[in-house]
């Protein structure tokens, strides 16, 4: 194999092309330490070492340090290693190393999500959240199902009315409609937003 490019990124970091295709990032000692250099050949027991000895390392490394920072999907870490120039191998085994020890679980991770919103937020926009996570849908309508009770949205619709002091009884005909267009906006089903209505002038 042969090195076709090692264009610098920064004035220490050069990222390295071999045959065309991207391999890693390596900073310019290690270019030295390496013995790389454009058109070098590089044989693959060098290139398993670069490999396992700096980029899988340095990618482990990473992954605990974005996890240390705020918890993860396994989607966000890979969509974040992946932004850091580690190349797929390094990113599949820096997943798997803190998978193993549990740092990511994207089973609790969604279950804690929806925990957290399901009385202040529409099943629509909580299911959404998750997309933007990385989360697949099916593994989505799974966990709503499970977790996101019936009168969850109810008292969703309840907790934003309070929260834009809406007074029931008080309001004229307009006002109403521009509240119910207003949940409705946020993702509330007009059965959803009759019922948390009613409920809230009840309670009022």
């Amino acid at each position: 194999m042969r090195v076709t490019r090692a264009e610098a990124v920064t004035k220490t970091r050069y990222r390295i092309e071999i045959e065309g295709q991207f391999a890693f990032v390596l900073s310019k000692s290690e270019l030295s330490h390496y013995q790389l250099a454009e058109g070098a050949e590089i044989d693959e027991s060098r290139y398993r070492l670069i490999m396992e000895e700096t980029i899988i390392r340095r990618a482990k490394k990473k992954a605990l340090d974005l996890l240390n920072v705020m918890d993860r999907t396994e989607g966000e870490l890979r969509q974040k290693l992946a932004e850091s120039s580690f190349p797929a191998e390094a990113v599949d085994a820096a997943v798997a190393y803190v998978k193993s020890f549990g740092y990511i679980n994207d089973e609790r991770y969604v279950r804690l999500f929806i925990e957290n919103r399901k009385g202040k937020r529409s099943r629509k926009e909580i299911c959404a959240g998750l997309v933007q996570k990385g989360i697949e849908r099916e593994n989505i309508e799974q966990a709503m199902e499970e977790y996101y009770g019936k009168d969850a949205a109810v008292e969703a619709v309840m907790a934003l009315l309070l929260k834009k002091h809406y007074r029931p009884g008080e309001e004229d005909p307009a006002a109403v409609r521009k509240m119910m267009a207003y949940l409705g906006r946020k993702g509330f089903s007009y059965d959803e937003i009759r019922r948390g209505m009613q409920e809230f002038e009840a309670k009022a």
